[in-house]
């Protein structure tokens, strides 16, 4: 069972800086003599960063993270096996990204983050008159008129990290240029190389919340 700890100081972490850390249960055995530091390739969430792992011997029950200028730091265990280094990882980057992303944007700047989207993805060519966050959508993450060309999103999604925002932000998008669910429309979301990660993150989501449905899934 999995337990979260209040993150606090800790060597070479800088202050203010976003910092994670979490109790894990002990799976994996041996022995490591030295704390090692490496790169382990690129994170996925923006701004790109490095990230370099870093074990140690003392440490025993908990991983930790914080950013350290352009690079993430992430601190585990000696003992941890590969795979579940490569599974932690990705719970920090997910955990440090949605404590950054705590910073609500507002309508106007949601708007521009959408427009930024559309000419990155979509070559500009969904172009909505308005996008603005609602408080009356508790079953899904958003909603588009395209004959209005407005897209509202959720508040649920406020605090959530960015890269699944974006997602949700694309999705609506997508629906200004084809209105249905069909092979068009997920041809068009697929340019977005977070598609599949930001909908397991809002599966599972909707699990833990137990919402009847899941906006955005897939109609066969």
């Amino acid at each position: 069972m999995e337990k979260e700890v209040p993150p606090g100081p800790r060597s070479g972490s800088p202050s203010g800086a976003a910092r994670a850390s979490i109790m894990f249960e002990q799976r994996t055995r041996g022995t490591s003599a030295t704390t090692t530091g490496y790169l382990r390739g690129v994170s996925d969430d923006p701004p790109q960063r490095a990230v370099e792992v870093r074990r140690s011997a003392r440490r025993r029950r908990t991983v930790s993270a914080y950013r350290e200028g352009d690079r993430t730091v992430v601190l585990i265990p000696a003992r941890m096996s590969e795979a579940e280094e490569r599974r932690w990882v990705g719970v920090m980057l997910d955990k440090l990204a949605a404590q950054e992303s705590k910073r609500t944007l507002g309508d106007t700047e949601l708007t521009e983050r959408a427009e930024h989207l559309s000419e990155q993805y979509f070559a500009g060519r969904a172009r909505p008159r308005s996008v603005r966050w609602v408080t009356n959508q508790n079953t899904r993450w958003g909603s588009c008129t395209p004959a209005e060309g407005s897209i509202r999103l959720s508040h649920r999604l406020q605090g959530m990290p960015e890269y699944v925002v974006d997602y949700v932000l694309l999705h609506e998008l997508a629906h200004l240029l084809v209105p249905g669910h069909g092979p068009r429309f997920w041809e068009l979301l697929d340019a977005y190389p977070k598609t599949e990660r930001a909908r397991g993150f809002l599966e599972g989501v909707v699990a833990a919340e137990r919402l009847p449905r899941i906006p955005g899934a897939r109609e066969e």
